[in-house]
């Protein structure tokens, strides 16, 4: 079982890179491993990286070497994104996509062929070094593709799949073997037409990534303590399953945090607790990043309220209360095997359809197939879930170890049920600013 952090530069964030301080980032490395942790993600940004479709710099990806090597001194393995993107509300996004040079970054054939020599670069570049875990194509990308993004790239589910084969080829190219894999914020499990699909993020790639965060309405209808609020963590995993072709296909928990005012300060650490121990009960999990390893500086401006205190640590390096809390988790699951007891009962999923799943919103919370599960969960049961396409599949069924299947409508009371027109998806429950945040 692994545990980590989404690496944030305490000099600087992610815009560190403009004045590349390795003695501060070695700082910030060993204040990481002293919580005990394994592995960092680390985050480069796109425009600087690559400023013209032609230029990769090489000091750019030789400072990005630099930084792993420092990480592997530390007994810290290293996965990089590639494509930022966007983080924390910013777009980092090359100039030669926008504007007087406005293309499609999903479809235009030299953005295209651009971004595959960006990641087989970055990728070739740590091919050899043993601590480099893989690639992530980018953070959350598939917010470019559709609202509440103000200005999308708009395409389609099949131009989606084909953008991330491509791109996932590329990574292959440069570092083959690794764990190379995508990731998306909830609108893929959530969002209703959404061309980034369940399918896509549980098939495509090595392992699933999915993206813990209850600002989405989670917290809003279930308080900061509610058994759907702890818990959401381990229901994406276990939704996550219910697409996947392999029953036993590994599911990395890449980004989780807690979240003020949604989650108070006072109440963080248990709810990381919570959040965590909750996710470990999910078998096939292969590992947990914490969002993120230090807090923002308040010297930078126009982040959202809740980016500044994120971290396990404090911008100047002191361990806060939830940085001990997974620090004591990593410690007391490290050599440990994780095998938790098989999930024996499910809530069938149905979408209207597996592969674009066309009524995924049933899935959100509110949805209910959301509140179902969270049901379940509340009666101390261990729900997994199942499409309702494999329900009646015997084969399926006991690969998995199910046993018994409850639909939504069997869970909970009929003035519990939404109807498909009264599930909202989260961006229509939320506030503009909630909305901002929650395409991170």
């Amino acid at each position: 079982m692994r545990f980590g952090v989404n690496y944030t530069p305490t000099e600087g964030w992610f815009h560190h890179w403009l004045d590349f301080d390795l003695d501060s980032v070695r700082a910030d490395l060993d204040s990481i491993a002293a919580l005990g942790l394994d592995h960092i993600r680390v985050f480069p940004l796109w425009p600087l990286f690559q400023p013209n479709r032609t230029l990769i710099r090489p000091r750019a990806v030789e400072q990005l070497v630099r930084l792993a090597d420092a990480a592997a001194e530390r007994g810290l393995d290293v996965a990089v994104d590639g494509l930022q993107g966007h983080l924390s509300s910013f777009d980092f996004l090359p100039a030669w996509t926008r504007t007087w040079h406005r293309r499609g970054i999903f479809t235009d054939p030299e953005v295209l062929a651009g971004q595959e020599e960006y990641l087989r670069t970055l990728a070739a570049a740590l091919a050899d070094r043993p601590h480099f875990l893989g690639m992530t194509l980018g953070n959350e990308i598939n917010q470019f593709s559709d609202s509440p993004h103000p200005d999308p790239d708009r395409i389609t589910e099949a131009q989606a799949t084909a953008w991330l084969e491509r791109m996932l080829a590329a990574c292959e190219r440069g570092a083959p073997g690794r764990t190379h894999l995508h990731a998306a914020y909830d609108a893929a499990w959530y969002r209703d037409g959404h061309p980034f699909t369940p399918a896509q993020a549980a098939r495509l790639g090595a392992v699933t990534a999915v993206h813990s965060w209850v600002f989405n309405g989670t917290a809003q209808r279930h308080g900061p303590q509610g058994v759907a609020t702890e818990q959401h963590a381990a229901y994406l995993i276990e939704l996550s399953k219910a697409w996947a072709g392999d029953p036993h296909r590994p599911v990395w928990l890449q980004e989780t945090g807690a979240p003020a005012p949604h989650i108070p300060e006072g109440l963080a650490a248990r709810f990381a607790e919570a959040t965590v121990r909750n996710a470990l009960d999910c078998p096939d999990l292969w590992g947990v990043t914490w969002w993120c390893s230090h807090d923002v500086s308040r010297g930078l401006a126009d982040f959202p309220e809740l980016e500044y205190g994120l971290g396990l640590l404090g911008n100047d390096r002191t361990v806060k209360p939830v940085g001990r809390v997974i620090a004591a988790l990593a410690e007391e699951w490290r050599g440990r095997e994780h095998r938790p007891p098989v999930r024996t009962t499910a809530v069938v999923v149905d979408t209207g359809g597996a592969e674009s799943a066309p009524r995924r919103s049933v899935c959100a919370p509110g949805g209910p197939v959301f509140e179902a599960w969270a049901e379940l969960a509340a009666r101390g049961a261990r729900p997994a879930m199942v499409l309702a396409e494999l329900a009646t599949n015997q084969e399926h069924m006991t690969s998995r170890g199910i046993t018994e299947i409850l639909t939504p409508d069997e869970v909970l009371t009929p003035d519990e049920v939404l109807t498909p027109d009264e599930v909202l998806t989260p961006d229509e429950v939320l506030s503009p600013d909630e909305v901002r945040r929650s395409a991170r």
